[in-house]
């Protein structure tokens, strides 16, 4: 018997739905807290505070209240998958990898370019190999009574342009939206 270790190229079906189990903790927990933190013990906020216009970018474009709560929740989310998900497949996932059009092949594979990438949350890939994508998700934070109950209906138009860039560079799945309210959507 040889007494090396090897890893697997790539999560068992088993070991990937370890993993969505964990997305979905992960974005019920970064939504409990956020809330919490920002409007108190059991609270959360109504629609008419999600569309609240907190400021603007530097395009002029206005910034709600909805958006700003998703970037703190996105980073509660991704602090929560790093611990759970660190020490058991460190190899297999990367958070939040930056993927650009190759000119020569039409594919898409990691880059540092920023202009006209995509940066899913995060991905499931072959070990070390995040071009060798299996798995790919983001998480998506809806704030309205309309969108929590259906994140990929008429209102989260956008939410579903982007899942559709994603199948460019996604695996044989589709890509995954993960809320907290719905757990993982395809």
């Amino acid at each position: 018997m040889r007494g090396l270790l090897t890893l697997k190229d790539f999560l068992d079906e088993a070991e990937v739905a370890q993993v969505e189990a964990v997305l979905v903790q992960c974005a019920r927990e970064a939504d409990f807290q956020v809330n919490e933190r920002e409007y108190g013990q059991g609270k959360f906020p109504d629609d008419k505070e999600c569309n609240r216009v907190v400021g603007q970018d530097k395009l002029g474009r206005k910034i709600r209240r909805s958006m700003e709560l998703g970037t703190m929740k996105h980073e509660v989310a991704l602090a929560c998958v790093e611990r759970e998900l660190g020490g058991r497949f460190p190899d297999h996932f990367t958070r939040e990898p930056r993927y650009g059009k190759q000119p020569t092949t039409g594919g898409y594979s990691i880059t540092d370019t920023r202009w006209d990438s995509l940066v899913p949350d995060l991905v499931l890939h072959f070990v070390r190999n995040a071009n060798r994508v299996q798995r790919l998700y983001d998480f998506y934070f809806p704030c309205t009574a309309n969108r929590k109950s259906n994140p990929l209906g008429d209102a989260g138009e956008t939410v579903r342009q982007k899942l559709d860039k994603y199948k460019e560079i996604s695996g044989a799945e589709p890509p995954a939206l993960v809320t907290p309210q719905l757990g993982i959507s395809r």
